[in-house]
């Protein structure tokens, strides 16, 4: 195991404690494990919680800021934030407009943000709402899940509905907006590399040299099948094929193409890829309105992509544009 840390055991803690000193607009509780927004709570709007477990950043901490998050609490690496942390991240934005949870779909992460809702609704008496994401067509349950996993929809849905909470709009609105990205969006990833926890020093999984794992989830969960390495025209049908059938995507539809890095592959690679995902959509009539492309949910230093469309509207659009400042996404102010 080559990696630049300490001690295995603190990893999370003097990361948060850098991103701390990175990030002075924001606060960083390293011991807490909570990072907040510098000017939360806002008066009159509606607070956006989420996180997860670490190891796949910049989500979420990395999109805590106007526009998007006010707070995130992370986990340990590829574990669930304890109820007490997103407790505290819940206390830390409720300005009496409610607060809502987003919250990928794994078993930990579920039930310690429900166990969170409950205990801060009997505390202060305010709404807090959840929004689950399942957004990964690739397996119905796996190792972490009752359903489906939620991966790259996560990123998206964040800044739209925090597009939506800047706008004053109530929480139910807010909810809605969330929703209906989760509804309308289909992801898919494939590895061509395990990675390796830190307190584990070992790959979490093994691939041959000329193997790779369509379907993969970022914790290295299983896929849907283990094939033999292929070029990227072709690992990129694997991807999107099993997206156009599973909402479905139709002729015309506009979309929102998000090709998203797992740590370990270089930007020129998911460009190439990207390239190869526009062609089979404009083979499909299907118009690409808005792209992102890097790393934005990792899994450490897995190498591989995931491919995420949303289907989008007018009123998504204009979500999508809205101002965003945070560490990770930064457009429009």
């Amino acid at each position: 195991m080559k990696k630049l840390i300490n001690d295995p055991a603190h990893v999370v803690e003097t990361a948060l404690a850098g991103m701390a000193i990175a990030h002075p607009e924001l606060r960083v509780d390293a011991k807490q494990r909570v990072v907040v927004r510098g000017d939360a709570p806002v008066p009159g709007k509606v607070g956006l919680v989420s996180g997860g477990g670490s190891g796949h950043e910049p989500l979420h901490a990395g999109f805590v800021g106007l526009g998007m998050l006010d707070a995130a609490c992370p986990g340990e690496i590829f574990t669930s934030p304890v109820p007490d942390q997103i407790l505290a991240a819940t206390a830390a934005v409720n300005a009496g407009a409610g607060v809502l949870h987003i919250v990928k779909n794994y078993t930990g992460d579920v039930l310690n943000f429900e166990m969170a809702a409950e205990l801060a609704e009997a505390e202060s008496g305010g709404a807090v709402r959840a929004v689950v994401v399942n957004d990964d067509v690739a397996v119905r349950d796996s190792l972490y899940t009752a359903g489906r996993r939620g991966v790259g929809a996560t990123v998206i849905l964040e800044k739209m509905a925090g597009a939506a909470a800047e706008q004053g709009r109530p929480l139910e609105e807010v909810a809605r907006v969330a929703e209906a990205v989760n509804a309308d969006s289909r992801s898919m990833g494939v590895a061509l590399t395990s990675c390796t926890v830190p307190a584990a020093g070992h790959p979490t999984f093994e691939l041959g040299e000329n193997e790779m794992e369509i379907g993969v989830g970022i914790h290295g969960e299983p896929g849907r099948e283990r094939v033999a390495l292929a070029p990227a025209r072709e690992v990129a049908d694997m991807l999107v094929q099993p997206l156009l059938a599973d909402l479905p995507f139709q002729r015309g539809d506009r979309v929102l193409c998000f090709l998203n890095g797992l740590g370990g592959t270089p930007l020129i690679e998911l460009y190439v890829m990207f390239d190869e995902v526009a062609r089979i959509l404009r083979g499909n009539g299907i118009e690409i309105a808005r792209s992102l492309v890097g790393p934005y949910i990792t899994s450490l230093e897995m190498a591989g992509c995931s491919v995420t469309l949303t289907k989008l509207d007018d009123e998504l659009v204009r979500l999508w544009d809205a101002p965003v400042r945070t560490p990770a996404l930064r457009w429009g102010v």
